[in-house]
């Protein structure tokens, strides 16, 4: 299996971890290198929040008024008007379409430090969080001068936005690691980890780790994560027979254009063949 020629073939450079989340067998390519996250920091995110809704820190189903937005395209992001619902359905928000707005609420109140922290407890001690959505994007204005989108190769080179020395980061390795501990109850208590569980289960796009698996019989959870050149998801496959395998993919395209079908692609394709190699 050489997934160095497939990401090739897609116009990207690509990191990838793979594992049997119950034998720990793995495929790996460059699955120890920092990587910027995206929108897949959400995901850290989101295992702060249920932890202190364990500890009776936050209430679920406090209801909060959102007024102000960050910018995004999807939710609450596109929408017009004040809009008031619980933590809970912000955070199914963040995940479900990866809205920023519902995502910077719950950053305010979890605290990003406060992720950190959980992040050194399982010791995933590359993994940080250093920037909620606006103060990522904050970043790409600045270093961009304002310009959106961001084509220019030589500008791109410069966003820190796109390196994970100086923004959101993990690799891909503990990324999977993460999405073990969620899926063996361990992140969290059982009925908060089956909750996390089901909202990766409602993310909705199709066109990224789902396109390799497009069975009925096989579900697909996972969170999403895009900036100019990057693409990436990280989620769990689950089988009909029991089998269940973590998978994290990130993708860097050697081209600038805003629309890369076969970046979006290519993370279904190199999932699959790891899975594959997994189930033998």
């Amino acid at each position: 299996m050489n997934l160095d020629d497939v990401f090739r073939r897609a116009g990207v450079a690509g990191w990838l971890h793979a594992t049997d989340l119950d034998s720990g067998a793995e495929v790996s390519h460059l699955a120890d290198e920092p990587v910027p996250t995206a929108s897949v920091f959400k995901l850290p995110l989101l295992v702060e929040f249920a932890r202190q809704v364990d500890a009776g820190e936050l209430d679920p189903r406090e209801r909060v008024t959102v007024t102000e937005r960050s910018f995004g395209d999807t939710g609450i992001g596109a929408m017009l008007d004040a809009v008031t619902m619980s933590l809970r359905d912000l955070a199914y928000l963040m995940i479900a379409v990866s809205d920023n707005t519902s995502a910077d609420v719950l950053a305010g109140r979890v605290g990003l430090e406060r992720v950190n922290a959980m992040l050194d407890g399982f010791g995933l001690g590359v993994t940080r969080v250093v920037h909620d959505c606006a103060g990522l994007l904050t970043t790409i204005r600045e270093d961009s001068g304002g310009e959106w989108p961001v084509v220019d190769p030589e500008v791109l080179a410069m966003l820190r936005a796109l390196d994970p020395g100086r923004s959101n980061r993990s690799t891909p390795r503990e990324t999977t690691e993460l999405l073990g501990l969620i899926w063996r109850d361990e992140a969290a208590s059982a009925e908060q980890c089956a909750w996390m569980r089901r909202l990766l289960g409602l993310q909705v796009w199709p066109h990224r780790l789902s396109s390799g698996f497009p069975y009925d019989d096989v579900a697909v959870s996972g969170k999403t994560g895009t900036l100019p050149t990057l693409r990436a998801e990280a989620g769990v496959v689950e089988y009909p027979d029991g089998g269940r395998y973590a998978v994290a993919v990130f993708t860097r395209s050697f081209s600038p254009a805003l629309n890369q079908p076969r970046a979006d692609a290519v993370i279904g394709t190199a999932a699959r063949m790891a899975v594959d190699h997994l189930r033998g």
